[in-house]
This record gives C-alpha cells, sequence and structure tokens, in this order.
C-alpha cells in the first residue's frame, strides 16, 4: 500500500528509473459488486504499469487489488489522470481492453470502441457512458476516487532462481518511498503446474490444503484478514480418499464449484487448456521483506515436492517432518 500522495504508478517510474528501463500502462481485469439491481457485480479494467528493463525483459507488472481496502479514504476525489471502464459482460471487457489505451485520458478513452458501434459517448455526471445504437449500455468511463491508486499488487515475471535478490531489488524501493503491508494482504506463490498434474500428485496437494489446513495456516502465518479465501470444496477432498484418476479430481472439483478463490488455486491443474499452467499457494501472509517471503516459500517448495510422492499423505503427519522428507530426498 501507497503512502497518502503515491502511487503504484510513483514506484512503476522510480523502479523504471533504477535499471535504466521503461514504463508501459497496461489494463489489469478485475471485478467488484454492483449496486444496480439485478446485477450481481461489474467487470472493470483499471490501470496497471508494466516495468521493463532497458534490455526490453519484463521486470514486473504493478495493478490494483480489490481486496485491499483498510486505510483507504472512500470518499477521497480522483486524482486527475486516474479512471476505470466498467462493463457487464467478459467478452466486452476484452474487447474493450484490446481497443481503448490505458494511457489515453478519461474524455476520450472509450473513443476507440463507440468508433466500432458507430455510437458516441455520452457524460452522465462524472461518468462517460457508452451505449449501442439500440440503446444497450455497452461500457461506462469514470474516474478512479477512493484512493485506488494506492494499493498495488506487484507481479513478477517467472523466476528460475535469484529469488532473493530479484524480490530486493523490486520490495526496496518500495520501502524507501514508504510503502506498507496492507491489513488485507496475501503474498501468492505460483509454481510449476507440470509435475502436479499427475493423478497421485494432485490427490497429496488436496489432502495437504484439506487435512492439514490448521495447522498449515498456523505454520506460515496466514493473514486472517486477507479475503478471498476458502477450504478446498468438500466433494473434492472426499475424492482423495482412495486413489482417484484425474476424471475424478475434475468431476469432483466441477460438483464443488471449484474456483482459484481457495487456500490453494487448482484450477489451473484440472483443464487441459491452462492460461497459466500454475498451482497458486494464496495463504502466506502479506510481506514486504524478501527473505521472510522467500523462506516461507522454500517451505512451500519442500511440501509440494513431497506430494510428489506417491505414497498419500497421511492425515494426522507433522508438517515439518513432511518437509524434512522431501529435503532428505533431494539429489
Amino acid at each position: 500500500m501507497a503512502p497518502p500522495g503515491v502511487s503504484r504508478r510513483t514506484l512503476a517510474f522510480d523502479l523504471a528509473g533504477r535499471c535504466g528501463g521503461s514504463v508501459r500502462p497496461v489494463w489489469h481485469h478485475d471485478s467488484e459488486p454492483s449496486l444496480a439491481p439485478g446485477l450481481g457485480r461489474f467487470l472493470h479494467l483499471t490501470q496497471g504499469f508494466e516495468v521493463r528493463r532497458a534490455d526490453g525483459s519484463l521486470l514486473c507488472t504493478l495493478v490494483d487489488d480489490v481486496t485491499l481496502l483498510d486505510g483507504l479514504d472512500p470518499r477521497a476525489p480522483a486524482v486527475p489522470g486516474w479512471f476505470r471502464i466498467l462493463t457487464d459482460d467478459g467478452r466486452l471487457l476484452r474487447l474493450i481492453a484490446a481497443q481503448c489505451d490505458p494511457g489515453s485520458h478519461l474524455p476520450v478513452v472509450l473513443d476507440p470502441v463507440a468508433e466500432l458501434w458507430g455510437a458516441e459517448t455520452r457524460e452522465h455526471g462524472r461518468f462517460l457512458r457508452l451505449d449501442d445504437p439500440a440503446g444497450a449500455t455497452i461500457a461506462l468511463a469514470a474516474p478512479l476516487s477512493g484512493e485506488r491508486e494506492r494499493p498495488c499488487e506487484v507481479i513478477t515475471p517467472p523466476l528460475a532462481g535469484g529469488h532473493r535478490a530479484a524480490l530486493a531489488e523490486l520490495l526496496g524501493p518500495a520501502r524507501e518511498l514508504g510503502f506498507s503491508v496492507p491489513t488485507e494482504a496475501a503474498v501468492h506463490l505460483h509454481l510449476d503446474g507440470g509435475p502436479f498434474r499427475a493423478p497421485h500428485a494432485l490427490a497429496n496437494v488436496v489432502r495437504l490444503f484439506a487435512h492439514h489446513r490448521e495447522p498449515l495456516r498456523a505454520l506460515l502465518a496466514t493473514n486472517p484478514a486477507c479475503r478471498r479465501l476458502a477450504p478446498l470444496p468438500e466433494q473434492l477432498v472426499a475424492a482423495v480418499a482412495g486413489t482417484p484418476a484425474v476424471d475424478d479430481l475434475r468431476s469432483a472439483a466441477a460438483d464443488g464449484g471449484l474456483t482459484k478463490f481457495y487456500d490453494v488455486n487448482l484450477t489451473q491443474l484440472l483443464t487441459d487448456t491452462p492460461v497459466r499452467d500454475t498451482v497458486e499457494v494464496r495463504i502466506l501472509p502479506g510481506m514486504l521483506d524478501e527473505g521472510e517471503i522467500v523462506d516461507r516459500a522454500a517451505l512451500i517448495e519442500l511440501l509440494l515436492e513431497r506430494c510428489l510422492d506417491p505414497e498419500p499423505i497421511p492425515a494426522g503427519a507433522d508438517l515439518l517432518d513432511l518437509a524434512a522428507e522431501a529435503l532428505a530426498g533431494r539429489p
């Protein structure tokens, strides 16, 4: 969380300046509850920033996180240059993101989409509204108020090594600028999903996060204020009582309504067309110290290595013993 008067844009330009790189505005896709009757949620695009090194390689991407609320003033007016786009259809959202420039300005940001429909945007107070020729609303554009420029999720590219140094390069400048760990924060750790597509490995991951949920959260110091976490669906947990096949696990996940918003995100392992082929651990606490992040990530890595063993993880096992087993089995 940036201090008042500072934003994720500030951090983006600071990081780029330190490495002689560049900043490119990008869209961040997310959703939020809707106040409109009969509409459960709005899909929205907010402004993020991609930071690249001088050689063009990706350093990080900085985006909003709608779960971060504590400490923000919801009545604060929008800072000039910050806005969002809202719609109610995922296909429209992706079309708008492809056509509209996140580095544009609010009065004209919807113009490329308006041209596709042969329509014009209209002002409604602080909002811009784009309707199709039949009068159906395509999108709204509005100032980004409530200090929403301050939350900053830091997304790294895949890191194959040098993790501590790579994180220090990002988090050191953030600390210098006065960024802090938000009340609701979490660190999300993605690991290569390929090895966990084997049925025995995937079943063991379910056993680890289901049968050891509370000890695991205590060991990692999971943030109780973190949102969008939940125990894995009962149907999926029940399916790993035996030796399930992949189709059994997929069916159980579908019956349980599995989404990404659980203690561990397994959705990419249960499809043949993953967006990113990873297993995502979501219960690490928010941290701004690279050493703390790497230490906890190393423990998670060992526990997941143990999941690759064909032997089922027993319900009453000690977590540190499981990690030691994995460490002992390394070449």
